[in-house]
């Protein structure tokens, strides 16, 4: 007994102990500030904070926010990232399964004949088996896989992010090509009321023909731009429809876009912590620092504890009677002790894997400082654009009244009041486009910055 305490106490002292490197997060060299909000870096600490429900709400747009509540219920690109996630963690509770003995149980019954003698055998067996992580083997599975798990979740969690995002700015492409639509169609009836203008006008032998002619032409030009707007609006409806799992969506009648939120002029850098795709790359990191140790324990002996019990006996009555039972209980050490290289290949293998892990993981956060910095950009810049375009929509439409009147007056032709028609055209359609550019911007700075609305968490 004393002996087999001696022994017993160095083996949990071993399985204490896991061979390879001990994960620490890898270390970030980054700007001390974004250079469009002015505010300091600080590193981030992944699944420390949760992506904050409804985020779009910012929007005040309730035909939005029922498209949301849907997109997560029916979205098949979501689905399918929550069966990956449930698969991780199947593979997490799979690895942590062989912390436990094995134990496997068998039966049979057999007659046979040799020699002219007839006999009959029956059997009942049990055995069990234990691995003693000695090295740390299974530890490092479960680590690895819980990590990969831990990826999973923040995979979801960004896939959803990703959804949201796009759901929005398609929504909103949608509602801008619906105004551009509305717009086309005043535009069209007000050059139909000018093509008739230019008849009476030419019946009364004011006007010319070419003045005709190019009225229609003016008309053609505004009905081809509406045909090409009506094309993208069912493009764009039949895309929203696939976001949604199918669930038709409807592409007239639509409200006018909504007014831009207002977007933070100065925004700290740790709500990057918000971002699921960066906690996603470290997790992975983690997951290939395991893996490092799990090939490093091939190197070392594995040790099975084995017992194992029944009867044997020619009859089934007989089968439980104490000279037919049996059993055998031990340990066994077994090890590789040429294998070739293939176990150094596998610890390369595994660092080169960990390295490349550690790069994405940084260029992940890389992409992202870029990120919220062209998404801060955007939103300073296009303000700037939308306040440049009221004006020159404002002039614009001076130049066409004018225009108009000059054209009644008889001062001028008709070609000078189409090319004021088609200039305010132009600001007008550049004008929701802005707004519709600016819509998308605010998305993607939400979207960018993890989804957040308000500041972090402390």
């Amino acid at each position: 007994m004393r002996l087999s305490v001696i022994l017993f106490v160095p083996l949990l002292w071993l399985a204490a102990c896991a061979v390879g490197p001990d994960y620490r997060r890898p270390a970030m060299q980054l700007p001390e500030r974004f250079s469009e909000a002015g505010s300091e870096w600080r590193a981030a600490r992944p699944g420390e904070f949760q992506v904050p429900e409804r985020w779009w709400s910012v929007f005040a747009d309730p035909e939005l926010d029922r498209l949301e509540a849907l997109v997560v219920v029916d979205n098949q690109t979501l689905k399918a990232a929550e069966a990956r996630y449930r698969a991780a963690r199947a593979a997490v509770d799979s690895a942590a399964a062989a912390r436990l003995p094995v134990v496997t149980g068998k039966a049979d019954a057999t007659r046979s004949r040799s020699a002219g003698v007839t006999a009959n055998s029956v059997g009942l067996m049990a055995s069990a088996s234990w691995e003693i992580d000695l090295w740390g083997r299974v530890r490092r599975s479960v680590e690895g896989a819980r990590a990969r798990a831990e990826s999973s979740a923040d995979d979801l969690a960004a896939a959803r992010l990703s959804t949201q995002a796009l759901l929005a700015q398609t929504w909103f492409e949608l509602r801008a090509a619906g105004e551009q639509r509305r717009l086309l169609e005043r535009t069209l009836a007000a050059d139909a009321r000018f093509l008739g203008l230019t008849r009476d006008r030419y019946a009364a032998g004011v006007a010319s023909a070419l003045d005709i002619a190019q009225a229609e032409t003016q008309l053609g030009s505004v009905r081809t731009q509406l045909s090409e707007v009506e094309l993208q609006q069912a493009q764009l409806a039949h895309a929203l429809a696939a976001l949604l799992g199918g669930t038709d969506a409807q592409a007239t009648g639509l409200a006018p876009l909504p007014p831009v939120p207002r977007t933070p002029a100065l925004l700290p850098s740790t709500w990057l912590e918000q971002r699921p795709d960066i906690a996603s790359a470290e997790r992975l990191a983690a997951a290939a620092n395991a893996q490092i140790g799990l090939a490093q324990t091939a190197f070392y002996p594995l040790l099975d504890l084995g017992a194992s019990a029944g009867s044997r006996a020619g009859t089934l009555g007989r089968l439980f009677d104490a000279p037919n039972l049996l059993w055998s209980v031990g340990p066994s050490l077994a090890m590789t002790l040429f294998d070739g290289g293939a176990r150094s290949a596998a610890v390369a293998q595994a660092r080169a894997g960990y390295d490349e892990a550690v790069a994405t993981y940084r260029q992940t956060v890389l992409t992202a400082f870029q990120e919220v910095q062209d998404n801060l950009a955007a939103a300073r810049l296009l303000q700037r654009e939308a306040d440049e375009q009221a004006q020159a929509l404002a002039a614009a439409r001076r130049a066409r009244r004018i225009a108009e009147d000059q054209y009644r007056a008889g001062t001028v032709s008709s070609l000078n009041v189409i090319t004021a028609q088609t200039a305010e055209l132009a600001a007008e359609r550049s004008a929701v486009d802005i707004h519709g550019r600016r819509l998308a911007a605010a998305v993607q700075l939400l979207k960018n910055a993890g989804g957040r609305t308000g500041p972090p968490a402390e």
